[in-house]
């Protein structure tokens, strides 16, 4: 019987969130909380993506896969109810490393972290699995992914977008005739295309929990993705592209992060009030955004609870910042509750919440933004 006919029934569909990495790569700002719990565009959270992005496709079967930092995530989350997912049946669920039992301890990687959570799966009885990443930036309707995937009948369908950065950071695509992948390789030096994966893949669930079985009796550790799952399927011939042709950013970096922010204040970045598709987020208990008198603003987005009285020039301010009169913040992001004295100087750079600042704090480029922590120190 072919995948089509198979699924002729609407497929019971598992997402699967991966929030457990330690977000090494943003530095100080990742010190204290997990990668998908920064904030976003002033009143958001990067996992607020992909759950919006879960709650407009109707999948409300979602698994969040937790790891570092747990409590900053479980914080926003509340029970999935800004997203609908605050369910008797279905919902949301989420999955902290544990023990007792076989897939106990703490994942090395997103694929060893499914591994762990194979016996779940199974008596969930999913027909497909969709894994999502939690610190990008875009907007997709998954069932057109669900779409592409049963007409192919593929066992592994990822979604793929036209890169224009450092493609060697991620990994990389080659295709062939009608979108089969014909070679992947895992943030290779020299990369042999631009077509990168955005890190939504869409998985049989049988060809998945029979593959984790097998690379687990051939390897010591899957590891992420990339390392042996991804490559595995595609030497099987079974693996599709869907390719995204909008918005995508990965914000994993100081640089991307910045790069990101100001791609929304520019309007070249995702609409967030986009009535059509919003962002659905915990609504903050705080009082509008106040613009003194004498403030300039111009080209930035303030959160509520904000205060400026000083120049605020193509930036995202934080909620419950405070921006005094005589502080000029420039081609910037200020996080949650963050104070600038009178006379501070901010300029591409990533201000951590809470932080204090007096003085001049300047990257030296959108490329190269200076990271301050919440003591006011440059961090790594």
């Amino acid at each position: 019987m072919d995948q089509q006919a198979q699924f002729r029934r609407q497929p019971r569909i598992l997402a699967i969130v991966l929030a457990g990495g330690a977000g090494g790569r943003l530095g100080a700002l990742t010190d204290h909380r997990a990668k998908p719990a920064m904030p976003l565009g002033g009143s958001f959270r990067l996992i607020d993506v992909s759950l919006s992005n879960l709650h407009h496709s109707g999948i409300s079967d979602v698994w969040i896969m937790e790891q570092y930092q747990p409590k900053t995530i479980n914080d926003h989350l509340r029970n999935g109810r800004p997203w609908d997912l605050d369910r008797t049946r279905g919902g949301l669920l989420v999955l902290p490393p544990f023990s007792g039992h076989e897939g106990e301890g703490f994942a090395e990687g997103n694929a060893d972290g499914l591994l762990r959570q194979a016996s779940f799966i199974r008596d969930f009885a999913p027909d497909l699995v969709l894994v999502l990443s939690s610190d990008h930036l875009y907007r997709l309707d998954y069932r057109d992914v669900v779409d592409t995937h049963l007409r192919t009948g593929a066992a592994l369908t990822m979604v793929t977008v036209d890169f224009d950065g450092d493609a060697s950071h991620h990994g990389v695509v080659t295709v062939g005739d009608g979108g089969r992948v014909t070679g992947f390789a895992y943030k290779p030096e020299e990369p042999q295309s631009d077509i990168v994966t955005a890190e939504v893949f869409l998985y049989t669930a049988g060809t998945l929990l029979e593959s984790l079985d097998h690379l687990q009796d051939s390897h010591d550790g899957l590891g992420d993705y990339g390392h042996h799952l991804v490559p595995h399927l595609v030497e099987q011939g079974s693996v599709v592209e869907h390719r995204l042709d909008g918005y995508w950013r990965d914000l994993g970096t100081p640089a991307n992060y910045l790069r990101a922010h100001l791609d929304l204040v520019d309007g070249k970045g995702l609409e967030l009030a986009d009535p059509e598709w919003p962002l659905l987020t915990e609504p903050p208990q705080l009082v509008p955004a106040f613009i003194g008198e004498g403030a300039v603003v111009s080209n930035s987005l303030v959160a509520p609870g904000a205060t400026v009285h000083g120049t605020v020039r193509r930036s995202v301010i934080g909620s419950g910042a405070t921006v005094e009169a005589g502080a000029v913040v420039e081609d910037s992001v200020l996080l949650n509750r963050v104070r600038l004295r009178s006379g501070t100087h901010v300029r591409y750079a990533i201000v951590d919440s809470d932080a204090d600042l007096s003085g001049d704090y300047a990257g030296t480029a959108p490329e190269d933004p200076a990271v301050v922590d919440r003591t006011g120190q440059l961090g790594d």
